[in-house]
């Protein structure tokens, strides 16, 4: 398999291509997320529109400067009842968070995009279906005491592999997905790529 450039920061999606053994070099986008995210709002995009688009620009943008080398941009969003939850700027943002996901359920939505020579040449895009236990504000608060503010405004209101998996009472999809990366799909891909 060859080695691939990851259009991203995350250290969670580096540590699963790592897993995964798949050779990869960083070279984050530094795409302005929040500007895309405000325009494909005001045009209707849906939450699944916007990671899609997230990550292809990220891919895209990456991949026209690194010629001839395969490109992986990735997006997460949350989607709670066709509305798109962004990362939070503050606590109390990240609290009011909470408290509308509590006791319902909410789509995690993990889209990628492989580029080559500044154009897509794959995308997928995987859902993740998330059930928040009903919590008191007590124990909500206690949950946000946890999570580091690098945490949670990196990884929106919980990271999966850490202190959010017990605000779920239940979870349908893979994690690493739920994590970043529907890496069962990439790893399929680019194993077909000679």
């Amino acid at each position: 398999m060859k080695s691939i450039i990851l259009a991203s920061k995350s250290e969670v999606r580096k540590k699963i291509l790592d897993e995964n053994k798949i050779k990869c070099t960083v070279e984050p986008s530094n795409l302005d997320e929040a500007e895309v995210k405000k325009s494909l709002l005001n045009q209707g995009a849906t939450p699944e529109l916007i990671s899609k688009n997230l990550a292809e620009l990220k891919a895209n943008k990456v991949s026209q400067k690194k010629l001839g080398k395969i490109v992986l941009g990735a997006d997460s969003v949350i989607d709670f009842n066709g509305k798109l939850i962004s990362k939070p700027i503050n606590r109390e943002e990240a609290m009011n968070i909470l408290n509308l996901l509590n006791g319902k359920t909410h789509h995690l939505i993990s889209s990628v995009c492989i580029s080559l020579d500044g154009k897509m040449i794959w995308n997928y895009t995987e859902k993740a279906e998330m059930k928040m236990k009903n919590l008191t504000q007590k124990e909500l608060k206690v949950y946000l005491g946890k999570i580091s503010d690098e945490n949670l405004y990196s990884y929106n209101v919980y990271q999966i592999e850490g202190e959010g998996k017990n605000l779920f009472s239940d979870i349908k999809g893979e994690v690493n997905t739920i994590m970043g990366l529907p890496i069962k799909s990439i790893k399929q891909y680019l194993d077909n790529i000679k």
